[in-house]
């Protein structure tokens, strides 16, 4: 076989090695727990790679929200399920 085919061949395999290789790193280090972590109903920060979990404002400052309406939309918003609501089923 010509030296010319052979090299290319080893060029386009180590191309191919390589790019699978990347492909593989970003679904593991980004995809797989970029889809765990909003499956948890949690806020994902595709920069730095955290998983964060979403606090209500009334948390944090004591002040509940008045509105029982507006409380358990933000609670359902948050993942979190207003009291008295009963579970989902678990698949």
């Amino acid at each position: 076989m010509n030296k010319t085919i052979d090299r290319l061949k080893w060029i386009f395999l180590g191309i191919f090695a390589v790019a699978n290789l990347g492909i593989l790193v970003w679904t593991v280090g980004w995809a797989w727990p970029e889809e765990r972590c909003v499956g948890a109903h949690k806020w994902w920060d595709g920069y730095s790679r955290v998983c964060a979990q979403p606090v209500l404002t009334s948390d944090l400052t004591g002040r509940m929200i008045t509105d029982q309406k507006a409380r358990d939309e933000a609670l359902r918003a948050i993942g979190r399920l207003p009291p008295g609501t009963p579970a989902p089923p678990k698949p």
